[in-house]
């Protein structure tokens, strides 16, 4: 293993970076003076045999010299990329690459190529070897053993060479650099004076080209110079202005000389006719050879000042417009929100960006049954669609797309009941915001009473029927049935069984009758206070063994109820009707659940079954006389149930699911109690 063997005798210098050909060079990079000549230079001894090496550093050792020691060509050639160096020891004999080959490798790169190389042999001096080693790059040859002092004088000699080599790249490059600040100082010389140019001739162009009167001034206001726009605006030439007191222009009182100063001030002109006009005087000082120049600059603001008197009168006259504008819309404003809050109608303000709600009036919070500040804001819709839209609209909210004029809807309510009502819509612009009004009437009653009166209307003209035409029917019947017994007990033959059928279809019709007179509208009943529990108690048992034999249960939940006006028979028809058409409705091991009890001033009857429930096309319809969707129904149940119930001022409503139907029943408590 090879052994390096260095000696550092001074510390190491920072190589600094070289700078663009363009860019001033500074001292303090470069360095001046001798500070950069008495820093050691770099020697590279190459030997493969480290007591030469140890001799060659004992000989040249000096505080001048940074010796560098390598035992290799591969280690000096290392060094050399990585240093610069002002000599070169090499020896010719050396394994692996010798001394000729590391010369000719050093010599073939450009940083390296100037390094002077001395060989050190101790090979023999034939020319032959001598003249290889000097193709090779040396400059000289030292044999071994070689004299001490005549090494030392050969290095000392080259060393200085090579700081003279460095001296002069030192000057050279001082030289090019006051080189380039003597450029840069005379191109900075040709700027300014071309800037200077060009501002003396910009300057005299704006003069002499200004709509303004520009005049200079010395210190006691006497006028030195002026442009040419004096004439136009005051009548005077240039030569009859010259010379003259600034006072000749102006309407000024006291000392003019005195009062310029700098900044701008509204003054008046002074015309040659004598006659005066507004001006803005601009003033300027500078001091020109320790003398004060002031500069004016001014300016005919004549029709400034009649564009400004117009603009006042303009100003007073749109203030007054708006004044009266602003007072009839504050009074449309007020007009329109009393009308909004006071309007019976459902009336709200909704943004067509987001869909939510702006304002809402009373009314529509007292038929919804929300809070101002749950509707304030909030973007979810409370209208349900049009029947004849909604197949068009689905489930948006068609008052924010067109404009309608009393469309038929349906309106929501917190508590989940839907009204009925009129909706028209009206575009607006609230604040920049696209919006629209939604006006709604409340139309739930007018519609319901609507059902109500061509229900009644049937069911009077049913009854007007049943009234006229029981009579007629039920005297033959009567006879037929009388001559049918009697024809029984007299032949007991083969045609008893027949007899027996005609008198039970008799019987069976005789019933169809009286029920179909119970809608009559004038029949008479006997309305008695009464607890309906003790009408429908008695009932229970009846309906259980209904249930118990078709398979089905009965369930009940009886609250205590107040008294009610009631007729008994009645009463127990309407029961028994419903509560058997529930268990007809539900199959094997279904529930038939009968609730009573007190809410908002009524006692309310529920029969609820477990069947497959109503159509909903089918609701309007079940309270309609002979409509029935039983084989062998009447269907005279449920419309005898609706006639009973109008009778006492009841309400008898339906509800169905794919569960099962509940039928509601709502008598009045009477006031008095």
């Amino acid at each position: 293993m090879q052994i390096a063997m260095k000696k550092w005798t001074e510390r190491r210098n920072s190589t600094g970076k070289s700078s663009d050909s363009r860019k001033l060079i500074s001292l303090e990079q470069t360095g001046s003076g001798d500070e950069q000549w008495d820093k050691p230079v770099n020697i590279l001894l190459v030997d493969d045999r480290p007591e030469n090496l140890m001799s060659l550093e004992a000989v040249l050792d000096s505080p001048d010299y940074r010796l560098v020691s390598v035992q290799t060509g591969q280690e000096a050639l290392r060094w050399v990329l990585k240093e610069e160096f002002a000599l070169i020891l090499l020896d010719v004999q050396m394994p692996g690459l010798n001394g000729f080959e590391t010369a000719k490798l050093i010599k073939q790169r450009e940083r390296s190529r100037h390094i002077p190389i001395i060989f050190v042999t101790a090979i023999s001096k034939a020319n032959e070897h001598v003249e290889q080693g000097y193709a090779a790059g040396a400059i000289d040859y030292i044999f071994k053993p070689f004299h001490s002092n005549t090494l030392k004088m050969k290095v000392e000699q080259f060393v200085q060479l090579y700081r003279k080599k460095r001296q002069i790249e030192h000057q050279r490059q001082m030289l090019h650099l006051s080189t380039l600040e003597l450029q840069n100082a005379n191109y900075r010389y040709v700027q300014a004076m071309l800037e200077l140019q060009k501002s003396e001739a910009l300057s005299r162009t704006i003069v002499e080209t200004s709509a303004d009167t520009i005049l200079t001034l010395d210190e006691k206001g006497a006028i030195l110079s002026s442009n040419p726009i004096v004439e136009p605006m005051f009548g005077y030439s240039l030569q009859e202005v010259l010379h003259e007191p600034i006072g000749k222009l102006l309407v000024w009182e006291g000392d003019i000389a005195e009062g310029l100063q700098e900044g701008m001030i509204e003054a008046c002109g002074l015309r040659k006719d004598q006659t005066s006009f507004p001006i803005d005087l601009q003033v300027g000082k500078a001091t020109v050879h320790q003398q004060h120049i002031f500069v004016c600059s001014i300016r005919d603001i004549t029709e400034r000042k009649q564009f400004e008197a117009e603009r006042r009168r303009y100003y007073q006259e749109l203030e007054s417009l708006v004044s009266e504008r602003t007072q009839e819309l504050r009074l449309s404003q007020e007009l329109f929100q009393k009308n909004f809050q006071a309007s019976p109608c459902l009336i709200a303000i909704r943004s067509c960006v987001d869909g939510r709600y702006i304002d809402v009036n009373q009314s529509w919070l007292d038929y919804t049954g929300y809070t101002y500040e749950e509707v304030k804001n909030c973007a979810s819709d409370r209208i349900i669609q049009a029947p004849s839209l909604k197949q068009r609209y689905a489930d948006k909210a068609i008052d924010l797309y067109d404009a309608f004029r009393n469309v038929n809807i349906h309106f929501l309510t917190k508590a989940g009941e839907v009204r009925d009502g009129l909706l028209s819509t009206e575009s607006i612009n609230v604040h920049g915001v696209s919006c629209v009004l939604s006006v709604i009437t409340d139309i739930t009653e007018r519609v319901y009473l609507e059902k109500e009166m061509a229900r009644l209307d049937r069911l009077h003209l049913i009854g007007e029927m049943a009234a006229g035409i029981a009579h007629e029917i039920r005297n033959p019947m009567t006879t037929v049935r009388g001559f049918l017994q009697l024809g029984k007990k007299q032949d007991g033959g083969a045609v008893k069984p027949f007899l027996d059928i005609m008198i039970t279809e008799l019987d069976r019709a005789n019933t169809i009758i009286t029920e179909f007179l119970t809608l009559a509208k004038n029949k008479t009943n006997d309305l008695q206070r009464k607890n309906l529990f003790q009408v429908i108690d008695p009932l229970l048992p009846l309906v259980q063994a209904e249930a118990s034999l078709a398979g089905k249960n009965l369930q009940t939940m009886l609250d205590e109820c107040p008294p009610v006006d009631l007729d008994e028979k009645e009463m127990c028809q309407l029961f028994l009707n419903l509560a058997l058409n529930g268990l007809e409705a539900m199959e094997t091991d279904g529930t038939l659940t009968i609730k009573m009890y007190p809410k908002d001033n009524a006692v309310v009857l529920e029969i609820i079954d477990e069947g497959p429930g109503i159509q909903e096309e089918l609701l309007e319809k079940i309270w309609t006389p002979f409509f029935t969707t039983k084989e062998q129904g009447t269907g005279l149940g449920l419309a005898v149930c609706y006639s009973i119930a109008n009778r006492h001022h009841a309400k008898i409503e339906v509800s169905s699911s794919s569960k099962g139907s509940v039928f509601t029943v709502r008598l009045p408590i009477p006031q008095d109690e």
